[in-house]
């Protein structure tokens, strides 16, 4: 997370909303603002809670957690996703980006946490740990849903029209060594 700096920060409610190529809207709180040169850059995070949704594959000690990325699936699994997430008082909404769900989430259980970890060859991303808020069945696929338990952050940079583009990572890689200079710099 960035260090505090008051001529940098937003008020702690400010938001402003990424919308995505389809139309989609995803709502976020401003975290942090930073300059660099005339450039501002933000650190969003949703105002909703970020969900991944997982097919269980295979048997036994076999079965696996397969993410469920593909609009295809989602547009046929969705009214019952979004129903047993209404039983936890959870509305569960096709934002930009991510699903997210709005509503209260259930305190964190041990025995409710699932660590996912990264497949890719030369990853050095941590294991990323997802607290389960449900299990379903769809045409006999078991599917879980999960939220993160680190937020979900994007990192945009501000347009002249005053609206958030997200950066692409190749834009991010070539601008995070300016950002953590500054954030070191603001820091001592």
């Amino acid at each position: 997370m960035f260090p505090s700096s008051e001529e940098n920060d937003p008020a702690p409610t400010a938001s402003i909303t990424l919308t995505d190529e389809t139309g989609r809207s995803l709502p976020c709180y401003i975290e942090r603002s930073l300059f660099v040169g005339d450039i501002e850059y933000v650190l969003l995070l949703p105002e909703d809670s970020a969900i991944e949704i997982f097919a269980w594959q295979g048997e036994g000690d076999e079965e696996e957690a397969v993410p469920i990325e593909d609009d295809e699936t989602i547009d046929q699994i969705f009214a019952t996703a979004e129903a047993v997430l209404a039983e936890q008082n959870l509305i569960l909404r096709r934002t930009a980006f991510a699903l997210t769900v709005a509503g209260e989430l259930p305190p964190v259980e041990d025995a409710e946490l699932f660590t996912l970890e990264s497949e890719e060859e030369g990853s050095e991303l941590e294991p990323e740990q997802l607290q389960l808020l449900s299990n379903f069945y769809h045409q006999e696929q078991e599917y879980s849903i999960y939220t993160p338990l680190d937020p979900l952050l994007f990192f945009a940079k501000m347009t002249p029209t005053g609206k958030p583009e997200l950066l692409s990572q190749e834009e991010f890689n070539k601008i995070q060594p300016l950002l953590e200079e500054q954030l070191f710099d603001e820091m001592d």
